[in-house]
């Protein structure tokens, strides 16, 4: 777990809130809405890590990031976000530092897929995509 700002980070898997999760990917997630509840579930019980956002007052969370991987040298980032009413602090950037820099896949090559959302992975490393769309981020190092 680690603090920024009124908010912590935790990659707890019990502690997400899953009616969050569901309430922003089917009504604000343009690459969520097409799936239910059930499949909500499931990505995020069978994900290889989860991080989410949490008030440091309250508990309740706010943001959410998910990866699946082959646990050994590559993983794929999905379902970045951070409630409207929490933007503006930071945390979509933490959340990503957090999971790819901070955790387990440090050394991983990451991948990504986002129509929108360029810039706030560029920092991190992640190429320009060749399709509008797909993002990757090599292993440190250059390693294949």
């Amino acid at each position: 777990m680690r603090t920024v700002g009124a908010y912590e980070l935790d990659d707890d898997p019990v502690r997400v809130d899953l009616e969050v999760v569901w309430k922003f990917l089917s009504t604000s997630a343009y690459w969520g809405k097409w799936r239910d509840r059930e499949m909500i579930e499931k990505v995020v019980r069978n994900a290889w890590r989860v991080v989410g956002a949490y008030e440091t007052s309250t508990g309740r969370m706010v943001g959410f990031v998910r990866a699946f991987s082959d646990t050994v040298g590559s993983a794929y980032l999905a379902d970045v976000f951070v409630v409207e009413e929490a933007r503006g602090a930071g945390l979509g950037k933490e959340l990503v530092r957090e999971m790819i820099d901070n955790g387990p896949g440090a050394e991983f090559r990451w991948m990504l897929h986002t129509a929108d959302a360029h810039e706030l992975y560029r920092p991190f490393g992640f190429g320009d995509p060749a399709d509008g769309q797909y993002m990757e981020r090599p292993r440190p190092g250059g390693r294949v």
